[in-house]
């Protein structure tokens, strides 16, 4: 992580005829001690009101008062009936459970708003470096594209045959067994989902503070306090209403699109204005590099990850059948069509050298077209990480839901909220973790560790897709894919974990035994039932059900 020095440091080291900029750091630091007063004297207090009152409408709600519920016998009712709650204005039915309110539209922004983050805009030259050259780089992006489709096209498959969302996670379970599919759940919840998303955070805040603070560094400290708040914000969104996430996901979606247009547009026109000098020679044989083409690929695919997360929601899409496979066709060609003229634009503008030099891409584009609008750049990569922070911790959420409900986590992570009919407890349950994280961890390095992990896994449930076409052949397969679709992408999967272990064996192997931990686990928390007494009280239970107010799923 890079350390910026303080700001005082910085005016120490400031001549004297600085003096604006010397003033606006002392502006920067009150700008600083006000997020701390804001978060200590308002935040938390909100945040502690809100429990206290939850705790005591729900205990009002046990004893029937204050919810409709009908306890009193002259009303019909019965001193012990269990306490129905009032109906939601959402609900035609009143059914506590999660609803199906994905509708094709949400289902492109989740996909497009997790796939496209900041990279696009700060550091697309992974691909570049490794390539050799402009020409390669973008066949690579191409070919990234169509594999990326490929892997898309064997989870729709999944997805509309294994109607449960969860995605890797119920995959696994379906085809492999429940000790696989919770050695995929461990090392998620210990380390990579808590760890990606703090990374996700750790780049809004950077950037919403930025324009606040050039031509300056930003604090770190200001920099993990905005990244609490954006985390906080994305976490209460998910916990009050999925109407208002897939709302705001939407909206993030279309600003990132926006972006994207005022990079491309700008771009195509100097391009069809003639100017083609950095594509002169674009696939001169000396400059590519075949060593490096691996890599290049592994950087692509980086790029287009993020096609699965519908999945990850299949139980609230609307006519899954019609509706995952239509809204991932959809997606990767956007995404793909995005990319590739995105990188055509820059390389209009820039040679490959200003581009390998430049700390930030999207920045120096827009100096070099658009002047001073390039300043509005840090907003748009904030609303953009903003958009994947949202997305992700929306199906993250479900796949906690998910193993709750298959006994792998505690009760409490598969009930739904009485009113807001949101699986609260899995929303909340990363909140923690992430800002330990955040503050304490050395995120980077656990990231290092178990990326490779991802692409296993992924890998592990494309083979289930071909394993099943064998053992199941009687499952109802709406969609339908040919096998070497599959088998192309599950090659893909596992050459890329062969690589991460080729290049970084000394990470790759840490990662792989904090991964094999979760054996034990299994067979202590699962099989065995060895959990600590003060877990398997039922007042535990109940204290954290009145404190969330959460009830089992109704079906």
């Amino acid at each position: 992580m890079l350390v910026v020095p303080s700001a005082f440091q910085r005016v120490n080291r400031e001549p004297l005829w600085h003096a604006p900029i010397t003033l606006k750091l002392c502006l920067n630091q009150w700008v600083v001690c006000f997020c701390h007063y804001l978060v200590v004297s308002v935040c938390l207090p909100c945040v502690f009101t809100r429990v206290f009152v939850s705790s005591r409408m729900t205990r009002r709600s046990v004893n029937g008062e204050g919810t409709g519920v009908n306890n009193n016998p002259q009303n019909g009712g019965h001193p012990g009936d269990t306490p129905v709650p009032k109906e939601d204005p959402d609900s035609p039915h009143g059914k506590v459970e999660l609803k199906k309110k994905v509708t094709l539209l949400r289902g492109i922004s989740i996909i497009i708003g997790t796939i496209i983050g900041a990279g696009i805009f700060i550091s697309p030259k992974g691909i570049l470096k490794n390539s050799g050259s402009v020409g390669m780089s973008l066949v690579v992006w191409i070919a990234c594209g169509v594999l990326s489709l490929f892997g898309a096209l064997s989870y729709a498959e999944l997805g509309t045959s294994i109607k449960k969302s969860g995605g890797h996670y119920t995959y696994i379970l379906e085809a492999f067994g429940p000790q696989m599919a919770f050695i995929r759940l461990w090392a998620d919840i210990i380390a990579i989902r808590p760890a990606g998303l703090a990374v996700i955070s750790l780049a809004f805040g950077q950037y919403i503070l930025e324009p606040i603070f050039m031509p300056c560094g930003v604090p770190e400290i200001a920099i993990k306090l905005a990244t609490s708040i954006g985390i906080t914000s994305v976490m209460y969104l998910n916990s009050m209403s999925t109407s208002w996430t897939n709302r705001i996901q939407i909206f993030l979606t279309f600003c990132k699109l926006l972006a994207v247009a005022t990079i491309i547009v700008p771009g195509l026109y100097m391009l069809f204005k003639g100017e083609t000098r950095n594509f002169e020679n674009a696939f001169e044989v000396s400059n590519i590099k075949l060593t490096g083409l691996p890599l290049a690929f592994y950087s692509g695919m980086y790029a287009y990850s993020g096609w699965f997360y519908l999945n990850f929601v299949t139980e609230e899409v609307e006519n899954p059948e019609k509706t995952v496979p239509l809204a991932i066709c959809i997606s990767m060609a956007i995404v793909t069509s995005c990319y590739v003229l995105t990188n055509v634009a820059y390389y209009t503008v820039m040679s490959a050298e200003e581009l390998l030099a430049s700390q930030s891409v999207a920045v120096t584009f827009a100096e070099k077209t658009m002047g001073n609008f390039s300043v509005a750049v840090p907003v748009f990569v904030a609303l953009s990480c903003f958009g994947t922070m949202n997305g992700c911790l929306f199906a993250f959420s479900r796949m906690f839901y998910v193993a709750s409900r298959e006994g792998h986590l505690p009760e409490v992570l598969s009930m739904i909220h009485v009113r807001r009919h949101t699986p609260l407890a899995a929303v909340i349950i990363l909140y923690p973790m992430t800002v330990f994280q955040l503050f304490v961890g050395d995120i980077y390095s656990l990231l290092n560790f178990m990326s490779f992990l991802r692409w296993l896994f992924i890998g592990v449930a494309v083979l289930g897709l071909i394993y099943m076409r064998y053992t199941r052949p009687d499952m109802p397969r709406p969609f339908k894919v040919p096998l070497f679709i599959p088998a192309i992408f599950s090659l893909t999967c596992f050459f890329m974990v062969f690589l991460s272990l080729y290049s970084d064996p000394v990470n790759t192997g840490i990662g792989f035994a904090i991964s094999l931990t979760g054996i034990p686990a299994y067979y202590i928390f699962i099989v065995f039932d060895r959990r600590p007494k003060w877990l398997q009280k039922n007042s535990i239970n109940r204290s954290v059900q009145i404190i969330l107010e959460v009830i089992p799923a109704e079906h």
